[in-house]
């Protein structure tokens, strides 16, 4: 198929922020390699990169183009779908408008019905996700996704993913991933060496990298600096530890991390989607087949849509003694019906079985909350 290299009309009309993103995206286009855009973790990006692909995150943070949104879609949905949303439709995101094939997955009901909106001006291939973890079917339903998403790719992009490349694809997501990990480790440091807004920053960030080698790098290099600031004397304050679970942390959504740091504490571990739920663990490199060692890994991701949903609770207790935790704040969007819901089984855990304080904030994408989230953080803190 032909590369997407030119400019959306409006571009003249962006921030400088914002046009570098679509001059970054397009010199990488310029190269004639194709750019997968994704909206979950559960999206083997080793695929994509086997055939020489950039792969980036779609999910929005922003409610700029909600209203456009809400066009289409109903308002009491929530605002990751809406903004995602938004942002293909208005061209306004340079990853997605630079994207040759956006790769969605059945997490939500919501995200896999707006989906088929998405696919009147996008290219989209929807992933059938299995509802639990367990058992052979799910695995095998899982498996046979993966290997229809690869063979979707070669026909597409008229290439030959082989398994060799595959494989080099799974040693390089390892190696990112094991980078990434320890980089956010430094918060087991106890003062902390950085603060949880630098963490999420450098998270964040590392999603709309093209050249996956120099990210490493980088984040290699940024740790070991850290490090050696940290063993010279640089250190953080002692404050309460805060652990962020919940839906995914980013854009806007940071406001909960400002709250929390602001008023006397800092967030030492995120277990969400943009933090350690997708990185933690790497994929097999000595399973010979790549398709279930992919499997294996990803559908091993602790998310609500999953029933039922142990890994959660798992990495949950080994990051609450690990990163040695006073409190636990639950970040839920509004209308995320899942994790909605499965916080009564986290309260649970983390009171009775962990013995430490857990709060849950429900929140969008507006700042129109913000001074009712730095009074809540302030008493809750206060009371740690």
């Amino acid at each position: 198929m032909e590369i997407r290299k030119d400019l959306p009309e409006i571009f003249e009309d962006f921030s400088e922020a914002r046009r570098n993103g679509f001059i970054s995206a397009k010199q990488f286009k310029d190269q004639n390699k194709p750019m997968i855009g994704t909206f979950c973790t559960y999206m083997p990006q080793e695929l994509p990169l086997a055939m020489g692909a950039a792969v980036v995150s779609l999910c929005a943070t922003s409610d700029e183009t909600i209203a456009d949104a809400e066009v289409d879609l109903p308002r009491n949905l929530c605002p990751l779908i809406k903004s995602s949303y938004g942002f293909g439709k208005t061209d306004k995101c340079p990853y997605f408008y630079f994207s040759d094939l956006v790769v969605g997955e059945t997490t939500c009901d919501g995200k896999k019905k707006m989906y088929e909106h998405m696919g009147q001006f996008k290219d989209v291939h929807v992933m059938q996700l299995p509802n639990t973890q367990f058992g052979d079917q799910a695995f095998e339903l899982w498996k046979s996704e993966i290997v229809k998403l690869k063979e979707l790719l070669e026909e597409k992009f008229d290439v030959e993913i082989t398994e060799d490349a595959i494989k080099s694809a799974i040693n390089l997501k390892n190696r990112e991933r094991s980078a990434l990990k320890d980089f956010y480790s430094l918060g087991k440091l106890n003062p902390p060496a950085i603060s949880g807004g630098d963490i999420l920053k450098v998270l964040y960030g590392s999603t709309f990298k093209f050249n996956r080698e120099d990210t490493i790098e980088e984040v290699k290099n940024l740790t070991s600096r850290i490090l050696d600031e940290y063993n010279s004397g640089k250190k953080l304050d002692s404050k309460p530890r805060i652990l962020i679970t919940g839906c995914p942390i980013g854009g806007v959504t940071e406001k909960v991390v400002k709250a929390i740091e602001d008023n006397g504490a800092y967030v030492v571990f995120f277990e969400n989607c943009m933090g350690a739920k997708a990185i933690e663990e790497n994929v097999s490199e000595d399973n010979d087949d790549v398709y279930a060692a992919l499997a294996e890994k990803y559908l091993s991701i602790g998310c609500s849509c999953m029933t039922p949903n142990p890994n959660r609770i798992t990495m949950l207790n080994k990051a609450i003694d690990e990163y040695k935790v006073d409190a636990v704040v639950d970040v839920l969007l509004q209308a995320c019906h899942t994790y909605s819901v499965e916080t009564l089984t986290i309260k649970q855990f983390v009171n009775k079985e962990k013995n430490i304080p857990y709060m849950s904030i429900e929140t969008d994408y507006s700042t129109s909350d913000v001074g009712q989230l730095n009074t809540r953080m302030s008493a809750f803190i206060e009371m740690l």
